[in-house]
């Protein structure tokens, strides 16, 4: 039997259930905004966390944010991943060479 992925997240559905209220279905909406709101506010905690190292850090703003690290050192999107991250530019650039480095030694296939 084959394994299938479970999603990260399940998204609850939005639309009324069969039987409830308008009264209950706003309630049912602000309580799931509210509660993306807060994962919202936990996930970007972690992404500047000094508990985590600066590879966690940025693949965190890279789920968040639904980007890939920048190959180029230059390029304009990592002073804004260094701000949002906490890291310096150095931290950020060492983790750029750190991916280049594994990706150039990673076998072809």
């Amino acid at each position: 039997m084959p394994e299938y992925a479970v999603p990260e997240r399940i998204v609850p559905s939005s639309a009324p259930r069969v039987g409830e209220t308008q009264a209950d279905y706003r309630e049912r909406m602000t309580l799931l905004q509210a509660e993306a709101l807060e994962r919202r506010q936990k996930e970007l905690g972690e992404q500047r966390s000094p508990l985590n190292s600066p590879a966690d850090r940025i693949r965190i703003w890279e789920r968040l944010h639904q980007l890939s690290l920048p190959r180029s050192p230059s390029h304009r999107l990592i002073s804004v991943i260094a701000a949002n991250t906490g890291l310096s530019l150095e931290e950020v650039r060492v983790e750029q060479r750190a991916r280049a480095t594994a990706k150039a030694t990673a076998p072809a296939g």
